[in-house]
């Protein structure tokens, strides 16, 4: 899988949350910007389990976002298992691999089984995935 061009891969002192967020989308949200960049480098192994991540105000300040924006990425990756806090030592990459394909997968396997309880073909059920993927 690609890796996105708005984050810097490691190496030649470059971090993985040296993050650029178009700060003009409204297609998406800086918020959204920031936790799929590091579900990203979660995926391409830039940050492994037991990583620290800079503090919300570190990374907004760094970022050039408000703390609030931070703060909702950190609690959406928190809810998805990206992340895990351990009260005052921190945020850290959590142990648990890459859980956006887990969820993922959990998702639509609950889509097949409703699908088939519904009486659809299979051809109809891709075809509403095609129709979902293209209004996003």
């Amino acid at each position: 899988m690609p890796t996105d061009p708005n984050v810097s891969p490691p190496g030649n002192g470059a971090s993985p949350f040296d993050i650029a967020i178009d700060h003009n989308s409204s297609a998406v949200a800086p918020y959204e910007q920031l936790r799929l960049a590091i579900i990203d480098q979660v995926r391409a192994g830039n940050l492994v389990a037991g990583t620290k991540i800079p503090t919300v105000r570190k990374l907004a300040e760094q970022l050039k976002l408000a703390a609030n924006t931070v703060a909702r990425a950190y609690r959406e990756l928190e809810q998805d298992a990206v992340i895990e806090t351990r009260g005052r030592q921190g945020s850290f990459i959590s142990s648990s691999g890459d859980p956006t394909r887990d969820l993922a997968g959990r998702a639509a396997t609950a889509y097949v089984a409703e699908i088939r309880r519904l009486g659809l073909t299979d051809r109809d059920a891709v075809a509403l995935v095609e129709t979902a993927l293209v209004r996003g």
